[in-house]
């Protein structure tokens, strides 16, 4: 007996797999309460980076942000990397005058800066203005709510078109998208859709350490 298969019927297959391969996954990482892990501590398994690789490395359990302007993207079994409704904790430590960001709902990129989805600011003491849990350039932050050489956790939720922003459990940042968001050419892309997460290495004076990545899905 011979079995004949078209393209579409491939392609339908291996689409099937690839999400039973992801649930399968996202069930066996998650935790009690539903928190599962994006970074295992060990290696950059799951995650890809382009141009200005050496900007990413893991040390003692951490990733270390050092260097070039690069992005570390999550690109994983967990979901397909493609989060919609979420939410999103890390262990975030600064170097003094530091800058660096976490992005949501983006896709990956060889290089430049994400033109998809948000960033979240990581920056306590560098010279932009812009601090720590700023949706940033659409909700922005003028106040510190974490220091320089201490962890912190920062904390994303993404439900419908509200964005909230949390650090060390104190919401700095509250956000609605409306239905049509004004956006100039440049960040015509910053808008609530679905995609990944990454992390930003923002320049060589920078240096930020993350470790514990969690993200606990939604319903769509």
């Amino acid at each position: 007996m011979s079995l004949k298969m078209n393209s579409s019927n491939y392609y339908s297959l291996v689409l099937l797999l690839s999400l039973c391969l992801s649930a399968i996954s996202y069930g066996q990482n998650k935790n009690k309460d539903g928190w599962v892990s994006l970074f295992n501590g060990k290696d950059l398994s799951g995650w890809e980076v382009g141009e200005n690789a050496s900007s990413f490395s893991v040390e003692k359990g951490k990733i270390k942000a050092a260097g070039d302007v690069a992005h570390l993207f999550y690109m994983g079994a967990i979901a397909n990397h493609s989060f919609k409704n979420f939410e999103f904790k890390a262990s975030v430590m600064t170097m003094p005058n530091s800058n660096s960001g976490i992005y949501f709902h983006t896709k990956y990129q060889e290089s430049d800066w994400p033109m998809h989805g948000y960033e979240v600011q990581v920056n306590n003491s560098h010279t932009d203005w812009r601090r720590t849990g700023s949706l940033y350039a659409i909700a922005d932050v003028k106040e510190n709510y974490a220091a320089d050489n201490e962890w912190y956790t920062e904390y994303i939720k993404v439900e419908g078109n509200r964005v909230i922003v949390k650090i060390n459990d104190i919401v700095v940042v509250d956000y609605t998208e409306p239905e049509n968001p004004l956006r100039d050419e440049g960040s015509k892309h910053r808008i609530l859709s679905k995609g990944t997460f990454a992390l930003q290495g923002h320049d060589p004076e920078s240096v930020v350490y993350y470790k514990d990545i969690m993200v606990k899905l939604l319903p769509d």
